[in-house]
């Protein structure tokens, strides 16, 4: 598809809002992509009487069961909305509204709550109106973890994990949609048969915008268990191994980049929004940070590195497998995003720099530096915590490579030893960590070398840090610093789907910010150019070698 630069009204402003497990924050745009203003709510503190801690209620009584209240979520947008009015923003400037929801969490409304959406007061909060909407009043969110057994009854039932994953982007977790429906269905059959229609949070938040139910869109589907990757459209199979009439209870799937509707004539009275206003499709949270990064085409990498490590990608053939996700492409039609969740980030970081380097970040930095890239052909995997990536518990594993010299694997052997010298723990820490993550892209599809990487989190501004992250995966890291990344993107694709609209047919995401890079919120700052071409060919033979181990420890230690 040809690349063409399209403008976006003058004097129009775009809302992005992001649902988040803690808080509801809203971004404005105008129309050269610069940021007008934000607003956020804080759960915890500004809606007490919920009595959530960090926005949610921990189950003692049941194992594993992490909920938050859905009224919770519909005051909130009451009061975000109630903030901007009082700041005196012109609602009447917004021409496209779009959002991102914690994925994975899931609402449930009752039998002829559709009349209720389609019949709002303007002169009433939403709250008051929606108390009695919902069959079930907690809403289960991507913490909880109290469906193993549906996880385990939905795989058996289409041939196996691996083959769900094939067929739906990842196998059975206990957080999706998909495993929540069914338990429902087990345990509350009445309740599941008293529910018309069943939300995701990004769908659930956009029905309030447009007064009908919204559909599910394709991205934050594939987030169900319940959606086939390659048709874009609902399993049949893996629906009637999760509970019966429930294709009546989703609706259709939409494209993230399409219509959901106009703005309802609610939000036209009370806050005098314009009734063209469009209402874009909402998505998941890591969909739209994906658009807030601005990656668009297949090659781009984004790596957040923060408490737990996060890479998302754009592959146009994705390969799924047990660990890991696939999904479409939230800003393109035709490609996929690629998921990689470690949970092993910053504090396993932070572990080896205690033990390292006196507790200094500059004493970390200077022993990774003068400690040769290859490591001597020393190998490190750290897990302080379950590891997500590879499925791995907890512990410390380190390898010597006899003999290495980066030209060859043949003959090359290994063995294990007790501890590394602090220099090699400290690299091993590093190159380690993303030697792994660039395996499991490229076993996911991603091309290699990468186009480009985008670099955010606490850890990305950590320069000797990034210079491995170049060398290794062979490209050019830039770095942002974006705060919001989640409703930032929201915003982006806000704008998006309104030019999408405005044309008749898709266009290309980086048609809207195009030549306005430099001077938006949008800018990165490349940290870091790519390492010599013979180094980037010792870290391949390094990788392949490292994860023959990781595969072998896997099968050892392994939780698949």
């Amino acid at each position: 598809m040809e690349e063409e630069q399209y403008s976006l009204p003058q004097d129009s402003f775009f809302l992005g809002l992001d649902s988040s497990t803690q808080s509801l924050k809203a971004t404005v745009l105008d129309s050269n992509l610069n940021i007008v203003t934000s607003e956020t709510v804080h759960f915890d503190s500004e809606l007490p009487h919920y009595k959530t801690k960090d926005g949610v209620y921990r189950d003692a009584s049941v194992n594993g069961r992490i909920v938050s209240p859905t009224l919770m979520w519909v005051e909130a947008l009451d009061l975000v909305l109630d903030k901007l009015k009082n700041s005196k923003f012109d609602f009447k400037r917004v021409v496209a509204v779009s959002g991102s929801g914690q994925q994975h969490g899931s609402v449930y409304w009752k039998n002829g709550s559709s009349a209720r959406l389609a019949s709002f007061d303007p002169n009433k909060p939403l709250l008051g109106q929606l108390t009695d909407a919902f069959s079930v009043k907690e809403s289960p969110i991507w913490m909880d973890s109290s469906t193993t057994v549906q996880c385990r009854e939905i795989e058996k039932a289409v041939g196996g994990a691996l083959e769900l994953s094939r067929l739906t982007g990842s196998r059975g977790y206990e957080r999706f949609t998909g495993p929540q429906i069914r338990k429902l269905y087990e345990t509350q059959p009445d309740v599941y048969g008293q529910t018309e229609r069943i939300s995701l949070v990004s769908s659930f938040m956009a029905s309030l915008f447009i007064g009908t139910y919204a559909s599910i869109d394709e991205t934050d589907g594939a987030g169900m268990n319940l959606m086939d990757i390659r048709t874009r459209d609902w399993s049949k199979i893996v629906m009637d191994a999760t509970a019966p009439g429930l294709e009546d209870k989703l609706g259709k799937l939409a494209p993230a980049h399409a219509v959901a509707g106009s703005i309802a004539p609610y939000f036209v009275e009370r806050f005098l929004f314009n009734k063209n206003c469009l209402v874009i499709q909402w998505s998941g949270d890591n969909p739209n940070s994906l658009a807030g990064l601005t990656l668009n085409t297949p090659g781009d990498l984004a790596i957040s590195l923060g408490t737990s490590d996060t890479v998302f990608g754009i592959a146009s053939e994705p390969q799924p497998r047990l660990e890991g996700h696939v999904l479409p492409n939230p800003v393109d039609t035709t490609s996929y995003m690629v998921m990689l969740v470690y949970k092993n980030g910053s504090l396993t970081r932070e572990d080896v720099r205690n033990r390292c380097a006196e507790q200094s970040w500059d004493v970390f930095n200077k022993v990774l530096e003068q400690t040769p890239p290859l490591n001597g052909g020393k190998l490190g995997f750290y897990y302080k915590e379950h590891e997500i990536m590879p499925p791995l518990p907890v512990g410390i594993h380190r390898y010597v490579l006899e003999n290495f010299t980066g030209d060859t694997l043949d003959g090359l052997k290994e063995h294990e030893v007790a501890e590394f010298d602090a220099p090699s723990e400290v690299r091993g820490i590093i190159e380690g960590h993303f030697l792994s993550m660039r395996a499991h892209t490229e076993r996911f599809g991603m091309p290699t070398p990468p186009k480009r990487i985008i670099a955010t989190g606490g850890a990305s501004a950590n320069l000797n840090i990034l210079k491995s992250v170049a060398s290794i995966f062979g490209c050019d890291v830039y770095t942002v610093q974006r705060p919001d990344s989640a409703s930032l993107g929201a915003a982006l694709r806000a704008a998006h789907g309104w030019l999408c609209h405005s044309k008749g047919s898709f266009v290309l995401f980086s048609c809207i910010y195009k030549n306005k890079l430099e001077n938006s919120s949008l800018s990165c700052k490349l940290s870091m150019p790519a390492g010599d071409n013979q180094l980037l060919s010792k870290y391949t033979m390094l990788m392949k070698k490292r994860i023959e181990i990781e595969d072998g420890l896997v099968q050892k230690f392994g939780r698949i």
